[in-house]
């Protein structure tokens, strides 16, 4: 992908602002110049500046996950430049333009290198999706609810590793997940929200009230909702009723179909629509392939007609296949959310999260052209651009 100046004109333009029908958004290296009407747009003093008629198709701002493990074989656990690219290339291409590298419940050692290699790679040109920091899914999380993480890693919430972490690498560590009720995780959550690192409940076993009192520190995030946390029960809220309940903690959905029933995803978007609601895909390196054995961190997993579980564990649901359009679409068609919900979903409610809403998340001016072109009909993605670069398989 190179940088390019451009205009697209003819576009139903999805901005904070509402739908700008038949709108325009032009470009001038890699950056948003201009939104608004199709007529009022300037012209631009380069000779030849490429024009997108989109024909009435969306302009959406380019999609941000979170929660993303790997692709095409490859694992962000297993950390190299080549398995970089593949994942960043594979989602890419499925309208994620930033997104977390995202690890599992290992060995310390393992995380290192893991930090080391992504931190190198963000220090470079990254061809496809943009890098934007780490996804720490463990190792600190509870060994009742391991879900597809390997038991042999888990240890309590350690303080002193993450400073340790984010004194090497300041800025690389994005979001932590831990079980917030263990020893130790009020010391923790108390250091990350000191550096700006989102501090996520998952793989709980926490009450109703040890969420809430993790809340008081600084809680204010929980991952894969619904999914390996202590249920919602009428007179035991546990892990979920404190995130259906409590504005302060915003909640990931996996919106496959799979993990959470539709009433489920109905029920947490009606309480965390405008701010609060993340989607995520939580997909793993059987993304973008078929049915088949891969692995999840260092555990193998079966996959048969997109559903994913531990081979040693049948029924133990392992990561996902989900790219984030078939995750949007879901949302808007199953779920029946708005665009414009979808879409906050999707982007401006992640880049708050992890801080990056300043660069991306929206089609406004100043920021980066992360953007997509996707048909009005089918909610098929036509383009991608990343900081205005065309993507091209």
């Amino acid at each position: 992908m190179n940088k390019t100046s451009f205009h697209i004109i003819h576009a139903d333009v999805v901005t904070p602002r509402g739908i700008f029908h038949d709108g325009a958004v032009a470009v001038r290296d890699g950056f948003i110049t201009y939104v608004g009407s199709t007529a009022g747009i300037p012209a631009d003093d380069e000779n030849a500046v490429e024009v997108i008629d989109a024909g009435g198709a969306y302009v959406l701002p380019g999609f941000i996950d979170v929660h993303v493990h790997g692709g095409m074989l490859e694992d962000f656990s297993e950390p190299s430049k080549k398995a970089f690219d593949a994942i960043t290339k594979l989602h890419c291409s499925q309208g994620t333009t930033s997104m977390l590298a995202t690890t599992m419940t290992l060995p310390k050692d393992v995380i290192d290198t893991v930090l080391e290699e992504v931190h190198s790679y963000i220090n470079n040109d990254m061809p496809y999706a943009k890098l934007a920091g780490v996804h720490l899914e463990g190792p600190f999380i509870s060994p009742k609810w391991p879900g597809a993480q390997n038991p042999a890693h888990i240890v309590p919430p350690n303080r002193s590793w993450v400073e340790a972490w984010e004194e090497q690498y300041p800025g690389l560590i994005k979001q932590v997940t831990f079980a917030p009720e263990r020893e130790g995780a009020h010391e923790l959550i108390k250091f990350l929200r000191e550096k700006g690192i989102v501090a996520a409940a998952g793989h709980t076993d926490a009450t109703y009230e040890e969420i809430m009192a993790a809340v008081e520190v600084g809680l204010h995030h929980a991952v894969h909702t619904f999914n390996a946390m202590t249920p919602l029960h009428h007179r035991k809220p546990g892990t979920a009723g404190a995130i259906l309940s409590s504005p302060a903690i915003s909640g990931e959905i996996i919106a496959d179909g799979i993990h959470v029933h539709k009433a489920g995803i109905q029920l947490l978007a009606s309480v965390k629509t405008n701010h609060n609601l993340i989607l995520i895909t939580d997909a793993m390196s059987a993304a973008g392939l078929g049915n088949g054995e891969y692995k999840l961190g260092d555990l193998p997993v079966i996959v048969k007609d997109n559903v994913c579980t531990l081979k040693e564990s049948e029924g133990t649901l392992a990561g996902s296949t989900l790219t984030m359009i078939r995750g949007f679409r879901h949302l808007v068609r199953e779920i029946g959310l708005s665009i414009e919900q979808a879409s906050k979903a999707a982007s401006l409610n992640p880049a708050k999260l992890i801080r990056i809403d300043h660069l991306t998340g929206t089609v406004e001016t100043g920021k980066q052209a992360d953007l997509l072109l996707i048909d009005r009909e089918d909610l098929e993605l036509q383009k991608v651009w990343v900081e205005g670069r065309l993507f091209q398989d």
